[in-house]
């Protein structure tokens, strides 16, 4: 589910304000600047009617006048006040409402028939301040509402001549906060019912998604196993196929995956100085396979521009991008790069493609929305995933398409920050050496799984232990590769921890798997181990068995002893 916007996005906040939910810092400052806005609006109005001389300048009046000006003042400085120290505030909030009380109560006394109007303040004080701070304050807005009613009653003689008045005026100030708590409880009673059939709905995708990834990453790690095998051309254009196939299905996944991640509203950016050209040196990395089936030159123009941003977040909207266009550009140039805009960037993707017509790009960022060739592959979730991200972490997206002439889909507001430490993956600058003689504890309780990536790395020369839970104790290993999730509630960190507390020195590891990547992260509270999303592409995870080989750092190991135990 996308946020909601305009008016029903005010009525979900209520809402949440009448649930307890109180952390929103919009609440008092959205209920100070409307009372900013009334208080003008009532003054303009006695000045108006001075001014028409239907309200006579005596001591009365002068008075009304002077505590409009009190007013105004008022509500400025409690406005200031929200702006300087956001957040809920209770104590201001009481200020706030009993100002608004004794000036209701004191204008419609003093002013008799021409301020009756003011009633309708009086209204939205008891509804407003009720509703946005919780049934509580309702209660308490209500009953100090029928206390200004019965003060102006009995001070005013206007209202006392009319006693039918004051009742209408009785009744309506206890029926329409009852009727708009009534209302707003059912509409809240409907939303927490979608809220939790939408959290059932992610929670079942995620698994889903889990559990279905487990195969196909199996089968995307046996397929690599054949490639390497001494196939005949036809065969090895067979095995060809599966892979693109399979490499179509975990790009779904992954956008299932995203989707329910966003919707658990578990995101949260976590925002580093990153170097953006090394983002998309990985993004480029990472598609060039899928570039070659496509027939498509997949380039990028070099910089050195660090930016401050979430570099997973950032290269997920980047990968979904450069897949949309290898889709729809198939045979053509695709292009990324970045452009400077003042003390921000943009990333740009362009590609040669068929083009999107005008009538398709409002709607290119919808779920499931699929603009184009219908017979292409995915669901059209890929750009609303860009469009979702590019939210959360404030960037602008927007996209341009020439039909027949191409599209360039651009991700701009990233904030530039000038630096002189710039930190190149070691894996980038040292050559690729084998991996013969490594030692490898691998460890997933998907026997497939794990079947298939023993296989894989005892191909590349690796001596594989292959473990379905805790390694023992007397383990000893050079690398350890892992599932983050295994049966009994234990965890692939835990492994790790416990064969590097067993063997007394740091070994370097790799973690997989097929949850959210962000939960792993948190798990890990800065550990500095790769992480691979399955289904796992082999060049990824031979890549980061590499760079786990070379990095090797701590415990006396180093990349020669790895090599040779």
């Amino acid at each position: 589910m996308t946020p909601p916007n305009g008016p029903s996005a005010a009525v979900l906040k209520l809402l949440g304000a009448m649930r307890g939910d109180r952390q929103d810092p919009d609440t008092e400052r959205g209920q100070a600047l409307v009372r900013l806005i009334i208080v003008g609006i009532v003054a303009l109005y006695i000045i108006f009617e001075v001014l028409a001389a239907r309200m006579p300048l005596n001591r009365a009046g002068l008075a009304l006048l002077a505590y409009m000006g009190f007013s105004v003042i008022f509500s400025v400085s409690v406005y200031l006040a929200i702006l300087r120290a956001p957040g809920p505030n209770h104590p201001r909030r009481w200020l706030g409402m009993a100002h608004d009380y004794i000036g209701i109560t004191f204008t419609m006394a003093i002013g008799g028939k021409i301020l009756l109007p003011v009633y309708s303040v009086l209204l939205w004080v008891t509804v407003g301040n009720g509703l946005r701070y919780g049934p509580n304050y309702l209660a308490a807005a209500t009953c100090l509402a029928l206390l200004s009613l019965s003060a102006s009653a009995y001070i005013s003689p206007y209202w006392r001549e009319n006693p039918y008045l004051v009742a209408t005026l009785v009744v309506t100030a206890i029926i329409v906060p009852a009727y708009a708590y009534l209302l707003l409880t059912q509409i809240r009673q409907a939303r927490d019912e979608a809220a939790a059939a939408n959290r059932a709905k992610s929670s079942l995708l995620a698994q889903a998604s889990h559990d279905l990834r487990q195969p196909v990453h199996a089968i995307s790690l046996f397929t690599a196993c054949l490639r390497d095998s001494n196939l005949a051309a036809e065969e090895r254009k067979m095995v060809d196929n599966i892979d693109k196939s399979l490499q179509s299905v975990s790009r779904l996944f992954r956008s299932l995956l995203d989707v329910s991640t966003l919707d658990s509203g578990r995101v949260t950016p976590r925002m580093e100085v990153v170097a953006i050209g090394e983002v998309l040196d990985d993004v480029i990395r990472l598609n060039s396979e899928a570039a070659r089936w496509a027939n498509v030159t997949l380039q990028s123009v070099a910089t050195e521009a660090f930016v401050r941003i979430d570099p997973i977040l950032i290269a997920t909207m980047v990968q979904n991008v450069v897949s949309n266009a290898l889709k729809y550009a198939r045979g053509r140039p695709v292009l990324i790069g970045c452009r400077r805009r003042g003390a921000s960037l943009a990333i740009e993707v362009h590609d040669r493609g068929q083009g999107i017509s005008e009538r398709h790009l409002p709607k290119v960022f919808d779920e499931f929305y699929r603009a184009g060739d219908q017979g292409m592959d995915g669901v059209g979730l890929g750009l609303s995933i860009v469009k979702r991200l590019a939210d959360l972490m404030r960037l602008e997206i927007s996209i341009e398409s020439r039909p027949g002439r191409g599209t360039v889909v651009k991700i701009a507001g990233l904030e530039m920050v000038k630096t002189d430490h710039h930190r190149a993956s070691p894996n980038r600058s040292r050559p690729l050496t084998m991996l013969d003689g490594l030692r490898v504890v691998l460890i997933d309780d998907d026997k497939d799984v794990l079947l298939a990536t023993a296989t894989l790395l005892e191909k590349w020369g690796c001596m594989v232990q292959p473990e379905t839970s805790m390694p023992s104790a007397d383990t000893s290993c050079d690398l350890i590769v892992t599932d983050f999730e295994l049966d009994g509630g234990r965890t692939g960190l835990q492994c790790i921890d416990f064969l590097r507390r067993s063997n007394g020195r740091w070994i370097p590891a790799v973690i997989m798997t097929g949850h959210d990547i962000k939960i792993v992260i948190e798990a890990l509270s800065g550990e500095d181990i790769p992480i691979l999303s399955k289904p796992v592409r082999p060049a990824e995870l031979r890549s980061a068995v590499m760079a786990q080989k070379l990095n090797a750092k701590g415990g006396g190991l180093s990349a020669s002893n790895l090599a040779n135990p």
